[in-house]
């Protein structure tokens, strides 16, 4: 089997946007590649794999641990065990903030402090003052329920992991499941309904670098 990308959205097709894109590689499979221009974060999403950067020894990357790969940085990532299945989101080049360590980071979701806003749990990854100053890599946790419309100055793409609801983005409400991918462009007003009976998570990237918690309410402004 071959590695397989598919791309989930693409914010600005045909020109410098952020693309986010769904990584498939099978057991014994390798990537050796340079990060773009702009950088990469990446979540694996199932499977174990190890992530080798320059001469030194490979690190072990399981579900739930993020990566930030700087502009320019060079890796080789292996599939060691089962399909290893990774989220991937590249920023755009023209990021205005210079990250030249060249050194792959990695962020594992376990080890990352729980915040809130309202009744929603997040976990911030990578962001500003947190290993990447260029955007923000964030899992949220919604329970069930609705919150009030609001909006963002930046750009987020959003990507279901596990729950069902609906994203209110509009007259009409849009039904999203494991997998459904989401951009939310600035000032677009939306929330996300939980309609189950259990947690919706979903992995967030901000662009440039944000609090899941700063947010504009409906009406103000």
């Amino acid at each position: 089997m071959d590695v397989v990308v598919r791309t989930l959205v693409d914010t600005a097709p045909g020109r410098d946007g952020l693309v986010r894109a769904r990584v498939e590689m099978p057991p014994g499979s390798q990537v050796e590649a340079v990060a773009g221009p702009g950088g990469e974060l990446w979540y694996v999403i199932d499977g174990a794999g190890l992530l080798t950067a320059g001469d030194g020894p490979g690190t072990p990357i399981l579900r739930d641990t993020a990566l930030w790969l700087p502009p320019g940085a060079g890796y080789r990532l292996t599939a060691t065990a089962g399909m290893l299945t990774m989220d991937r989101v590249t920023l755009p080049a023209a990021t205005g903030i210079p990250d030249d360590t060249g050194v792959p980071r990695l962020a594992r979701l376990a080890d990352c402090a729980v915040d809130f806003t309202g009744d929603r749990r997040f976990r911030v990854l990578f962001g500003p003052g947190n290993g990447c100053e260029a955007a923000t890599q964030f899992v949220g946790e919604i329970p069930p329920g609705r919150a009030p419309l609001h909006s963002h100055t930046y750009d987020e793409v959003v990507l279901v992991l596990d729950g069902e609801g609906v994203l209110h983005a509009g007259p009409v409400g849009h039904p999203i499941a494991p997998g459904t991918c989401i951009h939310l462009p600035p000032g677009q007003q939306h929330c996300l309904e939980n309609t189950g009976h259990g947690t919706l998570r979903v992995l967030g990237v901000f662009h440039p670098g944000g609090s899941p918690a700063a947010k504009t309410a409906a009406g103000a402004g």
